[in-house]
């Protein structure tokens, strides 16, 4: 069965009425609403033959169709219209990205907010890893006769704070110098190569001074085991949509949105294709949980980290829309970058 303009065009209809509405949609319905030239039995002749190709089903016998997982699958990747932002949500994303970028964790939290505030979507997002980042900058500084504090900057804007155990009181000119080795280290590697180069390095330092900078990178790289953050927002919209008023259908939802494990596979998953934005619809999301969900999601990148943006909303969800604001989030966040001074 050949998939014409005239069915496509319909399926379209269809499509677009349901998310709208959440109603299914009978062929009267969009021979009112669309001017397609045609009369409703010829719509419903082609309905049925759309239900025959797996691209509409019908839920019940007296109901008109929604459409399949594989409609929308089709509709996403080759019939989805580009739409454009207002102007004040273009603003308001800008401004949210330059007021906070100094600031990278509550950038997150509140991009996370924005977003699901804009789509009535949950939004969840992640962090980049730490052991992607390179640190820009260690400082030590004397705390007291016993300990040092290790002040380490990365390029990703994160600030930590270690405190490293010492045999004896050390001055603030002796642990500039320590500094200074360490740093002409990891001013060229990340932190995934950084242990083979202090190898490489004992020979020019002393015992004492070696301890303190392996001391350094164990609490550093212990942290990394911990380094991935996620902030969720909007959750509660999914109760919204009538297909989730049944709050047993969407107890497990929450609770996967609860769980950073199942949130990074989440976010992670179905990444073949090399597309900035991923779209993964029903049935195609591995988890059981998110069989009726669709989920929208791009990677961001700052220095030579990444982290992911993700949408999660029914199938039924503006694909459009979720689309063009993680577009816009993302070039955002990469040009403001792009634009900081790399001192």
């Amino acid at each position: 069965m050949i998939l014409n303009d005239r069915k496509i065009k319909i399926l379209e209809a269809l499509i677009k009425d349901y998310i709208e509405t959440g109603e299914p949609i009978g062929s009267r319905t969009i021979a009112k609403k669309y001017d397609l030239g045609i009369s409703s039995a010829t719509i419903r002749n082609e309905l049925s033959d759309l239900e025959e190709l797996g691209l509409v089903i019908q839920p019940h016998v007296s109901a008109g169709r929604i459409p399949s997982d594989k409609g929308y699958r089709l509709y996403v990747d080759n019939f989805m219209e580009h739409r454009n932002l207002t102007e004040e949500e273009t603003k308001f994303l800008q401004d949210l990205v330059v007021n906070n970028i100094n600031h990278m964790d509550y950038l997150m939290e509140q991009t996370a907010r924005a977003l699901a505030t804009l789509t009535n979507y949950a939004t969840v997002i992640t962090t980049p890893k730490i052991e992607q980042d390179k640190i820009k900058h260690i400082q030590l500084v004397p705390l007291d006769n016993a300990s040092i504090i290790a002040v380490v900057v990365t390029e990703n804007k994160n600030i930590k704070n270690y405190i490293i155990p010492v045999n004896r009181e050390l001055d603030m000119q002796y642990l500039l110098n320590i500094a200074n080795n360490i740093n002409d280290i990891i001013n060229t590697y990340s932190l995934e190569e950084i242990k083979k180069q202090i190898e490489n390095k004992k020979e020019n330092i002393t015992s004492e001074e070696e301890e303190i900078i392996n001391k350094v990178f164990e609490q550093i790289f212990a942290d990394c085991k911990e380094e991935i953050k996620f902030y969720t927002s909007g959750i509660n919209n999914i109760l919204d949509f009538k297909e989730f008023s049944n709050i047993e259908k969407v107890k497990p939802i929450f609770q996967s949105l609860e769980e950073k494990d199942m949130i990074i596979d989440i976010l992670n998953s179905n990444n073949e294709n090399n597309t900035s934005i991923q779209i993964s619809i029903g049935g195609e999301n591995m988890a059981e949980e998110f069989k009726d969900c669709s989920i929208v999601k791009t990677e961001y990148k700052i220095a030579n980290a990444t982290g992911t943006i993700g949408i999660i909303a029914p199938t039924r969800m503006d694909y459009a829309k979720a689309v063009s604001l993680l577009d816009e989030i993302v070039k955002n966040i990469n040009n403001v970058i792009k634009g900081l001074p790399s001192g």
